[in-house]
């Protein structure tokens, strides 16, 4: 499905997992405006279970209003694409835990990997709905730690990376952490840069409720176990 050529575009900026740096904050990319927003999206064994396999199943941009049509890309795209080690605690190497089975969402759609394509759409009443192409370039796969980055392609307002990661901490809380940084992409999305960031942050806030609210089955947040 999806724009078949769609995996042979670049993307449009140079600092390819950035968003992965802790010091973005402080020294991101020239030109490029970088922004961290975090919240606790609940608690307990099902609520990571839920929040990471909608998020590697783009559950939370559907979830905040997006149509998301994923492009098809040639197996040997996505099997070269490199993915990141994960080390534990005290260093050692961990082995991806996504295997087997593990690589449906529960909507069937497939987890994402890196090289991954898709084309995001935002409805608009009235208006032509705006698209936003964006590739996969790297999926974080540790026990207690997932999610995704992707950056930009041709054709996006803007230029730059967002990575959404799902964490649980030993006191069971879980956390969605949303990081990006972005710049306008052209000259015309410049003339209307307060309207993009206005975006952005709107944006933002959605993706930071999306996996908040009730599981499937119903079960209130309190009672999550």
């Amino acid at each position: 499905m999806g724009d078949s050529q769609l995996w042979k575009q670049p993307v449009t900026y140079a600092a390819i997992g950035a968003t992965q740096a802790e010091d973005l904050l402080r020294y991101p990319p020239r030109g490029y405006r970088p922004l961290v927003r975090r919240a606790r999206i609940g608690h307990g064994t099902r609520r990571f279970e839920f929040a990471w396999t909608e998020t590697l199943s783009w559950g939370i941009q559907r979830r905040s209003g997006f149509d998301v049509e994923i492009a098809d890309t040639p197996p040997e795209v996505t099997a070269q694409a490199y993915v990141p080690i994960a080390f534990d605690d005290a260093g050692e190497p961990v082995a991806p835990t996504r295997s087997g089975a593990m690589t449906f969402g529960p909507d069937g759609t497939p987890f994402l990997v890196p090289g991954d394509s898709a084309v995001l759409r935002i409805p608009m009443v009235g208006l032509s709905a705006i698209s936003s192409a964006v590739r996969v370039v790297y999926v974080i796969d540790e026990p207690n730690r997932k999610g995704f980055g992707y950056g930009t392609l041709r054709g996006h307002p803007e230029s730059g990376e967002e990575s959404f990661i799902v964490e649980q901490f030993p006191d069971g809380s879980v956390w969605l952490t949303i990081t990006s940084l972005s710049r306008p992409s052209a000259w015309y999305w410049w003339m209307v840069y307060p309207i993009l960031r206005a975006f952005q942050e709107m944006f933002t806030r959605r993706y930071l409720k999306a996996l908040a609210g009730p599981l499937a089955d119903g079960l209130s947040p309190e009672l999550e176990g």
